[in-house]
């Protein structure tokens, strides 16, 4: 078994690598260029036009390399089909928001209402996919052997980890590679969390996952060749927090996601305090921003992400496997 994850990294990181090379010329023929909003830090205008809509290559990748990898070592399970489903699901809906920014010219994509509407729907199949696959609904304390039965209200709390990360993770994509990057890092904590507790197909999954971001990463690396869009970052949101309760670390989240929760605690300060001081707490947000507008170089402040993201999965791993 652990040949088979060692393989699932190694081959989706090749797939990935293999199919960037094919799909961004493609793009760029269909005009599929990212525009960038005048509201943002002046330095971005100079990426207008870069392909996006690469999170197409993530989900191949790993969809791909998760079904085959899974079947011939015979941990294609219900779960898997579960994580397979939410991680399209999300990636379609973002899919949809990228086409009508990109192709239709409408900046701001779906509006929030539809694309929660999507995010909804797609989580309320996962709670009864949950369900056929007799996941608890005890909220599991990390570290402990405790738990809280939730009963209904854990029907609540998938929609808020569902939608939340999506819409968290999303908001982290901003500079060439941090999204990449930081999702490695949280998905590769949440690999080792699921193999110590003996989850061999969602660490598989896991690992799919690692592995394409890698593989893009090659291409989304400062200065980005390609962007993942609204597609690869609703569907890595998804995914990760559909992981995180397969595998019964609601809470880990919290920690291993810690980047995407300072990301969105950024922008909601932001609106509170704007809406009832008329001042902002940070020069712009989400906090990526703030730290460009700083005067930080981008890649300094995608290495500092990255470096607390490792910290904070490094933590989340220790206690729940080491201690």
């Amino acid at each position: 078994m652990d040949i088979a994850l060692i393989v699932t990294l190694l081959a989706s990181f090749f797939v990935a690598v293999v199919l960037s090379p094919i799909f961004i010329p493609f793009l760029k023929r269909l005009k599929f260029g990212q525009s960038i909003r005048e509201e943002g830090p002046k330095s971005h205008q100079k990426k207008s036009g870069t392909p996006t809509m690469g999170g197409i290559v993530i989900i191949v990748s790993l969809i791909i390399t998760t079904l085959v990898i899974s079947w011939y070592s015979g941990l294609l399970t219900l779960e898997t089909m579960i994580l397979l489903f939410v991680t399209l699901g999300y990636g379609i809906i973002g899919f949809i928001d990228d086409f009508i920014k990109v192709v239709m010219k409408r900046n701001l994509g779906l509006t929030s209402k539809q694309k929660l509407l999507g995010q909804l729907v797609i989580a309320i199949i996962f709670y009864f996919g949950m369900k056929a696959a007799d996941i608890s609904t005890a909220l599991a304390i990390p570290g402990t052997g405790w738990s809280i039965e939730l009963g209904w209200f854990y029907f609540i709390l998938i929609i808020v980890m569902l939608v939340g990360a999506s819409n968290a993770v999303n908001l982290t994509d901003g500079l060439d590679g941090l999204l990449a990057g930081t999702a490695a890092i949280a998905f590769g904590a949440f690999a080792v969390v699921a193999t110590s507790k003996f989850e061999l197909s969602i660490a598989l999954f896991c690992l799919a996952v690692v592995g394409s971001l890698l593989g893009f990463l090659v291409f989304n690396a400062h200065p980005a060749k390609v962007f993942m869009g609204d597609t690869g970052s609703l569907a890595l949101g998804g995914a990760i927090a559909a992981v995180a309760i397969l595998i019964k670390m609601e809470l880990l989240l919290v920690l291993i996601g810690g980047v995407f929760v300072m990301e969105t605690l950024s922008v909601m300060i932001q609106v509170v305090s704007f809406k009832t001081t008329g001042k902002r707490i940070f020069k712009m947000s989400p906090l990526h921003h703030h730290y460009e507008l700083s005067g930080w170089s981008e890649w300094r402040i995608v290495v500092t992400f990255w470096a607390a993201g490792l910290l904070l999965a490094a933590i989340g791993v220790y206690i729940e496997v080491l201690i």
